[in-house]
């Protein structure tokens, strides 16, 4: 016969998430310093924040990491050397003037970023589902966005630039190469998107750089609305076709001339601000109408403060031009053809797309374009506080948040990073991201 008593004592110290409990009486003993298992909780939850951020990163992929230790001012210098010019042809017999030799220090300087969400005992206590994981999971999605968008405007302000071409849609025929963000078009009549010639003209430009490529191929991270268009080409090849599981980069969909293109619904979509304080578009204001060359017109339509227009782009008729001088109901800008006008034809924003498009932007990447800083102890932290922690008096709601240290993006070499701007057949829909 089997002894049960033997067993007796196994129920009066139970492990539980918070404590040790007696199966028999119900009563708790805390843990002590030695004997807790409140670590893995949290963990699990480190976890499950640090999967869902990895999986929203793709800049981040393509960056030159640089650890900065603990108990350090937050700045790290990345250096480069200074390089030669070709050698010249020598004169028999005289030495030739010898040529400098230096280095080029760039600089990037961490901040902190952060941001936490409460959550009440009773909403913890009566929710059907996990809100802590949750939270958790939604906090991951938080900190990449975050990491996104400040590595992604960091790399917008490089001035290596490339603009799409004015195509003709019933040709085909390039009807113009724009010089700037505003003369992007898309309408009836004429796009600029990222076609394969442009691709290729983007490629051509990184090759007459000498721009290293990584893993023998460059890369370029691309918003899904200009995919759609480029997917559509018979020379597109799907990652899968030409590439291994482990070897695909996060988010990659193809390659197409040599580029493996990264998908990502963070690439920067871009329009102009609003051009009145209450409306977005303003509308010409003369009956009888303007035609031939102009250099101001009377509007409506929207409160304009005096001079608060200087600088910005409109465009009437697919037409752009930029604002010098503005009153509350008239702009003033140089000589500009924009065809017949009629009275209340629409002014649009055009800063970036004319007439109110969408311009995105698809950066191409070689190798070590720029850097970021890996901060010892600054790296994305999931931060718990239990209500028994931090919930006052009555334990009344719990904490759960994030926090890292990041210098978002240091751009190293400016002619390995392109940034080529275009539209989309999204372009009147899309918002600004």
């Amino acid at each position: 016969m089997f002894d049960l008593q033997h067993f007796a004592d196994a129920g009066t110290l139970v492990n539980a998430t918070g404590n040790f409990v007696n199966a028999g009486t119900g009563e708790t003993t805390d843990f002590d310093s030695a004997h807790s298992l409140s670590s893995e909780l949290k963990a699990f939850y480190d976890t499950e924040l640090l999967e869902n951020a990895r999986s929203e990163l793709f800049y981040a992929q393509f960056a030159k990491r640089q650890p900065l230790p603990a108990n350090h001012h937050g700045v790290v210098e990345w250096r480069k050397w200074n390089t030669f010019d070709k050698a010249a042809k020598l004169t028999e017999g005289v030495i030739p003037t010898g040529q400098k030799f230096g280095v080029t220090a760039v600089t990037g300087t961490v901040d902190q970023y952060g941001t936490y969400t409460a959550i009440t005992d009773k909403l913890e206590l009566r929710a059907y589902d996990d809100v802590i994981l949750g939270a958790t999971e939604e906090m991951g999605a938080s900190a990449a966005e975050t990491q996104e968008a400040l590595i992604r405007d960091a790399l917008f302000t490089n001035t290596n630039v490339l603009y799409c071409d004015k195509i003709t849609r019933s040709t085909g025929a390039v009807a113009a190469t724009p010089s700037a963000q505003s003369a992007l078009v898309e309408n009836a009549d004429y796009h600029c998107h990222l076609t394969p010639e442009m691709v290729n003209r983007a490629v051509t430009v990184m090759k007459k750089n000498r721009v290293p490529r990584i893993g023998g191929k460059y890369c370029a991270v691309i918003h899904p609305s200009v995919a759609h268009d480029l997917r559509n080409d018979e020379s597109w090849i799907e990652a899968h076709k030409y590439a291994s599981p482990e070897e695909i980069f996060n988010g990659e969909i193809g390659e197409l001339h040599g580029v493996r293109f990264i998908e990502n619904v963070f690439a920067p979509v871009l329009k102009g601000a609003d051009l009145a304080s209450d409306s977005r578009t303003l509308t010409v204001n003369y009956s009888d109408g303007y035609s031939g060359a102009i250099t101001s017109v009377a509007f409506d339509g929207g409160t304009v403060a005096g001079s608060a227009l200087v600088g910005r782009y409109i465009s009437i008729n697919g037409v752009v031009a930029k604002i010098t001088a503005n009153t509350a109901n008239a702009l003033t800008f140089a000589s500009t053809n924009f065809g017949a006008i009629s009275n209340d034809t629409v002014i649009y924003p055009a800063d970036f797309g004319a007439d109110d498009a969408a311009a995105y932007a698809t950066y191409f990447f070689g190798k070590d374009s720029f850097g970021i800083i890996d901060p010892e102890g600054g790296a994305l932290e999931m931060i718990i506080h239990d209500k028994g922690e931090i919930g006052g008096p009555l334990n009344q709601f719990s904490t759960i948040g994030y926090k890292f240290e990041t210098n978002g993006a240091t751009i190293l070499y400016p002619e390995r990073l392109l940034r080529v701007m275009s539209t989309s057949s999204f372009s009147a829909s899309d918002e600004v991201n």
